[in-house]
């Protein structure tokens, strides 16, 4: 990972299959496309979110003190994963969850590598998100939402469930504004795949 550029990229090319796919995020390397080509990624710094370091917002506090919703996991993966995909992004054109990446995906949930986390409401998919958990280590991937705080009610019940479970802390993979007012926090390459390697390597 030490050859990556100064955006994390480390080459081009490659293919899909869940082999690769999961060779990578064992070693902190994570999939995005470049144009048309498969890009693999290992940035510095890396952004992360400790569960015990979650910010819950005042909006989301009062969205899940009303409590209008359901949470479930593993229920509609390929649902969220099209949502997602679909998802309009400010200062983003197009989407880099492309067919050839869902189908990808989808085949790593059939695998027991990929997973969903749903929120519903009135009897509807109202948002979520999915990633991928391999060893003692979750990377997050990609949210979405039909209704307001309905991906941020997602990502505090699954970071409920990771602490649970000792998950030591979340890949969020790419820094953003958003991310950091949920709580994320940079942490340098090298303490990344020191700290966390380890934990991706378990059974």
């Amino acid at each position: 990972v030490e050859t990556a550029d100064e955006h994390g990229l480390l080459g081009v090319g490659a293919d899909r299959e869940p082999a690769t796919l999961v060779h990578a995020y064992r070693h902190g390397i994570f999939p995005m496309p470049v144009g048309r080509r498969m890009g693999w990624w290992s940035p510095d710094p890396r952004c992360v979110l400790r569960p015990e370091k979650r910010k819950v917002a005042t909006s989301l506090r009062q969205a899940l003190k009303k409590g209008n919703y359901e949470v479930r996991f593993d229920t509609c993966f390929e649902d969220v994963i099209r949502h997602c995909s679909a998802a309009k992004r400010k200062g983003q054109r197009g989407t880099w969850i492309t067919k050839e990446m869902m189908d990808a995906y989808i085949r790593l949930h059939q695998l027991g590598f990929a997973h969903s986390t749903e929120v519903f409401m009135e009897g509807e998919l109202a948002g979520g998100l999915y990633g991928i958990a391999i060893g003692g280590m979750y990377s997050g991937e990609s949210m979405f939402h039909l209704r307001p705080e309905a991906s941020k009610i997602a990502l505090y019940h699954l970071v409920q469930r990771l602490k649970e479970r000792g998950f030591p802390l979340i890949d969020c993979q790419v820094t953003n504004q958003h991310l950091l007012n949920l709580g994320a926090e940079e942490m340098p390459r090298k303490e990344f795949l020191k700290q966390v390697i380890k934990d991706r390597q378990k059974p």
